[in-house]
């Protein structure tokens, strides 16, 4: 879980791969809770505790853990950033180096726009907050056995001498 949070911080820092970057963030709070979970499954509602428990707090009334959920289904099945059931119209996110200005938690007209940097890395301190409370626990290592990672040397019995990821 390390390794996918590490390299999740690298696209938004180093790579400015926003889109990239975006869209996994978005996955976050569905991974962290199947992974604290006793059946490893994500729902809508484990998404939502997770949201509300680890970010909400820093959007106060700008973004509910419902849009929240409702920006992932439109971004991660559409393309969008609009779903029919939000607060607002759209979220739009200026990209950081255009500007010296920061353009965060504002409504435009009917639309939520948020800073892509500040909103992603909000999340990765969030998984990080929830992966110190969980990483021990019993729970996150049965789930953990069955996350995706790499295997430096191979995964036997399938593939050996070179890196896998599965």
């Amino acid at each position: 879980m390390r390794n996918v949070l590490n390299q999740i911080q690298l696209a938004l820092e180093d790579s400015r791969l926003y889109y990239l970057t975006l869209f996994i963030c978005l996955t976050i709070p569905d991974i962290c809770g199947a992974m604290s979970s006793d059946n490893g499954e994500a729902t809508r509602e484990k998404y939502k505790d997770w949201f509300d428990k680890y970010v909400a707090n820093k959007y106060s009334s700008f973004l509910t853990s419902d849009d929240c959920y409702r920006f992932r289904c439109s971004l991660l099945h559409q393309g969008r950033s609009q779903h029919p059931m939000s607060n607002y119209s759209r979220i739009i996110f200026v990209e950081p180096t255009t500007t010296t200005n920061v353009f965060h938690c504002n409504v435009l007209n009917d639309a939520l726009n948020l800073d892509v940097r500040i909103f992603c890395r909000d999340i990765l301190t969030g998984a990080e907050v929830w992966l110190q409370e969980y990483e021990g626990t019993e729970i996150y290592k049965k789930n953990y056995d069955k996350f995706m990672k790499r295997y430096p040397e191979g995964l036997a019995p399938y593939i050996g001498g070179v890196p896998v990821i599965s």
